[in-house]
């Protein structure tokens, strides 16, 4: 009898240890960049306005240096053409450090805004 009841539990321990169904593994989620603060939006806003600025100038003393040379030339279809293109560029580059730096200050404030509430 006790050799039956040995069989019985050493049988039980063996069916305890047996694997687990395999499972499908599951794919981790996917890692997302943590996005960027209000104060950070506003402060690159800020930044992309004044790095707009900066080459709008460097266009305008480009095409005005060109200009002169091309006078100092006597080449003055040149020079319209330089200091145009230099009125073109430096407006260009404002404009678009305006829109980006604006539309990211934008961003922020609605960021800060909806924090708040």
């Amino acid at each position: 009898m006790r050799l039956l009841w040995m069989v019985v539990c050493l049988a039980g321990l063996a069916l305890a240890q047996t694997a687990p169904a395999t499972q499908p593994a599951t794919e981790p989620a996917p890692r997302t960049k943590p996005r960027p603060s209000a104060k950070h939006d506003v402060g690159t806003g800020a930044a992309d306005i004044g790095i707009g600025t900066a080459k709008g100038a460097r266009s305008a003393v480009v095409g005005t240096g060109k200009t002169v040379v091309d006078l100092a030339t006597l080449h003055p279809v040149g020079a319209a053409t330089d200091l145009g293109k230099g009125a073109l560029d430096t407006g260009r580059n404002v404009g678009v450090g305006a829109a980006k730096g604006t539309g990211k200050i934008l961003r922020g404030t609605g960021k800060a805004i909806r924090h708040l509430f």
